[in-house]
Order: C-alpha cells, then sequence, then structure tokens
C-alpha cells in the first residue's frame, strides 16, 4: 500500500454490510485514518452527525443500498444541510449503474467509487479513497 496520510483523519462509515464495514475499517486505519465510526444506515449516520458531543467526520464513507434512509436520502439531506454539506462524501457501491452513479453526483457526492468483489480490487478501491482524501479534502489553501 501507499505511503499513509500527511495527518490523522476522521471518517464515518456509513456502511449496513458487516464484512465491507471491517474490510473498509481495516484498510482506511492502515492508511491514516485515526477515528472511524461506523453506522449502518442514512438514520444513524444523521443522527450521529447531528448529535454536539460526536466530533465531526473529515471524510463520509458512503454506501447506497441500506435499510431505513438509503445512501441517496441521505447524501441529499446532508447536502442541503449548511452544517454538514462541506464534509467530503465518497460513495462506494456495488452499483456501477449510470443512474446511481450520476444521481449521487447531482446530489454533490465529491467522489464515486465500485466496490469490487476480489480483496485485491477492494483494497485499491479504498486506496483510491484516501488519494481522493490526501488530493483534494487536506490540500492546504494556495497562498
Amino acid at each position: 500500500m501507499a505511503a499513509a496520510a500527511i495527518r490523522p483523519y476522521d471518517v464515518l462509515l456509513v456502511e449496513d454490510d458487516v464484512a465491507d464495514a471491517m474490510l473498509i475499517q481495516d484498510a482506511l486505519s492502515e492508511r491514516g485514518a485515526r477515528n472511524l465510526t461506523q453506522v449502518c444506515d442514512g438514520v444513524a449516520a444523521l443522527d450521529y452527525l447531528r448529535d454536539p458531543d460526536n466530533a465531526r467526520p473529515d471524510l463520509i464513507v458512503l454506501d447506497l443500498n441500506m435499510p431505513r434512509m438509503n445512501g441517496r436520502e441521505f447524501l441529499a439531506v446532508v447536502k442541503e444541510d449548511p452544517t454538514l454539506r462541506t464534509i467530503p462524501v465518497v460513495v462506494l457501491t456495488t452499483s456501477a449503474a449510470p443512474d446511481d452513479v450520476s444521481g449521487a453526483y447531482s446530489h454533490h457526492a465529491n467522489a464515486y467509487v465500485t466496490k469490487p468483489v476480489n480483496l485485491e480490487e477492494f483494497e485499491a478501491a479504498v486506496r483510491s479513497i484516501d488519494t481522493f482524501y490526501l488530493d483534494v479534502a487536506v490540500k492546504p489553501p494556495k497562498e
């Protein structure tokens, strides 16, 4: 794997599949994620984000297909909320359907990554999330 992040970062993982969540947590932890909080649907994610006792994540990694409130609905709510809309959101899902991809970007997802089926490709997908975070989310402003 490539080098770890420039600084540790906090991640909110919105994922209902236990096996996928464990793989993502392990991979992101190895790459610099400091605090990784996992919730299983959009309702739980909004509850977490709106609780003033919880630290604001630097990055949200979001699955689309979940119970109660799916990722599409969650993304729409987050990106309409002035207090939450600036948190970068990376969609990590099994769907490569054009409607899902375009829908995520139309709701202002910052990146869209398709979950692969084998471990090597899965690790590459997680590296792409980390690369996104390093390249986009933590770049200092130009002086």
